[in-house]
């Protein structure tokens, strides 16, 4: 099964990640043939990421525990199995998914991509930051821009803002439209008091990739520092309309805005 990386942002990305597994047809056999353990387990494991997906968490368990027991060796399971016990708070046995899915698909780097996401939101900074330096610098790994602010937001997540910046640097040489890095250097400018800089960045952003509630909130908050209330204003209607459900449009409606 092939994988689509994805950026690993804060512990919600557990949900984020299932989007990596790469979701084949469920598998279908003849009459004349009885499925093999290893198919089975494949269909175990993708409707346990469908009912992840939905939040049904007690069928998601399930299947990904036929799962395992169909095909322990197949490391896209175990990985499964890691960001369904994540979600369920069960650390240990979420730990040990991921660490059984790197030891199985080592020379995959798309699976390192998800253990070192799964160290930086376990406490485990350091040893994530240098993982995804290595999914990085992997040949077989297409998208290092995304390793690269991973390792941006493992730093940052210690307090290091200097390798943290420089990690979204570096992501945005490869990919200068990079949405996560660029919003990323546009938190941090506003973190250290440089509103001006946060709205360049938001402006930047959106010069070239869609809008989201993150960006525009930042927006929000930095022409509200500048004290420019008709621009904040707009980035605040911008997050209520195009983003209705979002955190930011309720702590709008709710009257914090910070």
């Amino acid at each position: 099964m092939s994988m689509r990386t994805v950026t690993v942002i804060g512990k919600s990305a557990a949900l984020v990640l299932i989007l990596g597994v790469g979701l084949t047809a469920c598998t279908h056999t003849s009459p004349f043939h009885k499925a093999s353990p290893a198919q089975t387990a494949a269909t175990d494991m993708q409707l346990s990421i469908e009912y992840l997906k939905l939040g049904k968490m007690a069928a998601s368990q399930d299947f990904i525990e036929r799962a395992l027991k169909e095909d322990p060796r197949n490391p896209d399971v175990q990985m499964t199995a890691g960001l369904v016990y994540e979600r369920l708070n069960d650390m240990p046995k979420a730990e040990r998914g991921y660490a059984n899915a790197y030891r199985l698909g080592k020379k995959d780097p798309n699976i390192q991509n998800a253990y070192a996401g799964f160290l930086c939101r376990s406490g485990k900074a350091v040893a994530g930051e240098k993982l995804f330096n290595e999914v990085a610098s992997s040949p077989l790994y297409q998208t290092p821009e995304v390793a690269l602010t991973n390792a941006g937001v493992c730093a940052q997540s210690t307090g290091n803002v200097i390798d943290a910046e420089r990690y979204f640097r570096h992501a945005l040489a490869i990919r200068p439209n990079m949405p996560e890095a660029m919003l990323q250097l546009g938190n941090m400018a506003f973190d250290r008091g440089d509103a001006a800089q946060a709205v360049d960045s938001v402006k930047g952003y959106l010069a070239v990739n869609p809008p989201t509630s993150d960006i525009l909130w930042l927006g929000f908050r930095a022409e509200r520092k500048l004290g420019d209330a008709t621009s904040a204003a707009a980035y605040a209607r911008r997050v209520q309309t195009e983003f209705p459900n979002s955190q930011q449009a309720l702590m709008l409606r709710s009257g914090v805005d910070r």
